[in-house]
């Protein structure tokens, strides 16, 4: 029987890793990851060896066809991304799904094993510090560029459950006007006690290195902030819009 691991690496502090894990990630013949340079960072870190193997989104089918020949000769395969947990808004949730439905025989059969070795992820970390509402909660991933964006704004202007995406440091003041612009600080009647109530949003940045930080207001003051601390508007953002 082969497996297929699914395993999470640290977000950035290079301690946040299992010790399943590692051991997992030096016990298999191959590691498949987005970045190769990224992935040896981590276990020159950690003192690991094997073979790794580039899979991002751009990756053609062949690759895909090699991993499943390596499956299939009974080798046992790790899939890694950059940072967090592989398949949360990342390419390998596709390989995943190809996987599934071309090996679905093996899968029932008791040859192929696909498991998850859990770990870091910005969506949870993000979740933990933040101190919202969260027991029912919308991921939105990475917001589109362009088509579809200006209806999501509006659908998270409109909903009751606490929305949570990514974004990069490239596009986060953008995406801070269309908060203001969809959301401001328009106030909204409390059902339960008519008390007035405003949407909060919270920015979590860095998460787990050295400059993590975590800005919360309404989406003027969010702006604010980050209009003001122009020096801030770099790494990666975890940006939660809550009740």
């Amino acid at each position: 029987m082969s497996t297929f691991y699914v395993v999470a690496t640290p977000i950035g502090n290079m301690e946040d890793i299992t010790l399943r894990a590692l051991k997992v990630l030096g016990l298999v013949d191959v590691v498949l990851c987005e970045d190769t340079r990224v992935t040896k960072k981590l276990f020159a870190r950690h003192n690991i060896s094997t073979r790794v193997l580039s899979y991002h989104a751009h990756s053609k089918i062949s690759r895909v066809n090699d991993v499943i020949a390596l499956l299939r000769e009974g080798k046992n395969v790790a899939l890694v991304s950059d940072a967090g947990t592989p398949g949360i808004s990342d390419p390998g949730a596709e390989l995943v799904s190809i996987l599934r439905r071309d090996m679905a025989v093996e899968l029932i059969e008791g040859l192929l094993k696909i498991e998850s070795v859990p770990g870091a992820s910005a969506l949870t970390g993000a979740l933990s510090i933040a101190g919202v509402p969260c027991a029912d909660f919308v991921f939105l991933g990475f917001l589109p560029h362009k088509k579809g964006r200006e209806t999501l704004f509006k659908e998270i202007a409109s909903s009751e459950r606490t929305c949570i995406f990514y974004e990069s440091p490239h596009r986060i003041m953008k995406t801070l006007e269309s908060l203001v612009m969809f959301i401001g600080n328009v106030d909204g009647a409390d059902e339960a006690d008519g008390a007035k109530k405003t949407k909060r949003v919270t920015i979590c940045r860095e998460l787990t290195k050295i400059f993590e930080e975590v800005v919360s207001g309404t989406p003027d003051e969010a702006l604010a902030y980050f209009t003001t601390h122009t020096d801030k508007v770099r790494g990666e953002f975890v940006v939660i819009v809550s009740n």
